[in-house]
This record gives C-alpha cells, structure tokens and sequence, in this order.
C-alpha cells in the first residue's frame, strides 16, 4: 500500500535591492506562503451572518477557517487560513439557560481584582467579544493563535467596513 504525503505549504523569502535617500541602497526581504507546488497561497476573505446561529457551533467552523483546515495545503505550524468577517454578532443564538448562567470573568491582577459578567450582560454591552472569546479559546495558545485572531472581524450590526475587500457569503452552519 502507498501511503500518499500531504503536500504542505512553506515559507519563501524574495530578496531584492531598494535604493533609500538617507541609506543608499540596502537589501529588502519579503516573506510569505507558497504551496507544495511553488505557486503563492493568497488569503481569501469570507463573510458570515451569526443571526439565529449557536455560539458554539459557528466558534467552532470560523476556527477552523481561521487556521486553514478547510484547505489541502493545511499545515499546523503556518498561518494558512483566510479572514473572516462576522456580522450581526449581537443576534447570536445561546442555547438553554446560558445567557443567565454563563459568566465571563477578567482580572485586574490586584487582590480582589476579579469581575464578572454574565453572558446575558455581555451580549446587551459588547456583543462582539462574545463571538470572538469563543473563536479565541479554540484556536492555538500561541503567538500562531494571536496571529489568526487578528484575521477575525466581528461586528455587531449588518454593516461591516471590508467591502473593498470583496468578502464571499458562506453558510458555515448546517
């Protein structure tokens, strides 16, 4: 039996020569991804509506994005995913009592710093950061995990501010 390899993706650097006023010319490096076949990995952008979908369920497929595992060239140690946009966070849906029971602390790092608030209370305040606590607890605890959190655009109302971008609509929950 032949045991096929995944193909992954590396990294490519492109060196070039940049003329500056102060300097002279100096050596500029530019970074960036390229599939088992050379060929350049561009990041797509993609745009999800959360009205009447569980918190839970959407979290868990924007990661998946996020972090590239939806594509063949998927590799764990790259960030290979694309950008998501996320609108109308505040209509999210939370199952069974959690809106009242689900708490969401932070500390302050002093004695007796720590606050708490209820699911209920962050949705009504910052409805945004619900989506992206739950996206943010499922990805890598790294600096790889910060950097594709950085790629998720939550916003709480139907309008966004990507649409030069040219986001595609896709149902990520069935």
């Amino acid at each position: 039996m032949k045991i096929q390899k995944t193909p992954l993706c590396r990294w490519a650097v492109t060196h070039s020569k940049v003329q500056t006023k102060r300097k002279g010319e100096i050596e500029k490096t530019l970074g960036f991804l390229v599939d088992h076949n050379g060929n350049k990995i561009e990041k797509r952008w993609y745009l999800v509506d959360a009205t009447d979908v569980p918190l839970g369920r959407l979290a868990g497929q924007i990661a998946m994005v996020l972090m590239g595992k939806n594509k063949p060239y998927y590799t764990p140690h790259l960030d290979t995913g694309d950008f998501v946009i996320v609108v109308n966070a505040d209509k999210v849906k939370l199952t069974g009592k959690k809106l009242d029971q689900k708490k969401y602390y932070r500390y302050s790092g002093y004695p007796g710093g720590i606050k708490e608030r209820t699911a209920r209370q962050m949705m009504d305040k910052f409805p945004d950061r619900v989506i992206r606590l739950a996206v943010k607890r499922m990805l890598p605890k790294k600096a790889l995990g910060d950097a594709m959190l950085k790629k998720l655009k939550v916003y709480a109302g139907p309008e966004h501010d990507h649409q030069a971008q040219k986001p595609e609509l896709i149902e990520l929950v069935k």
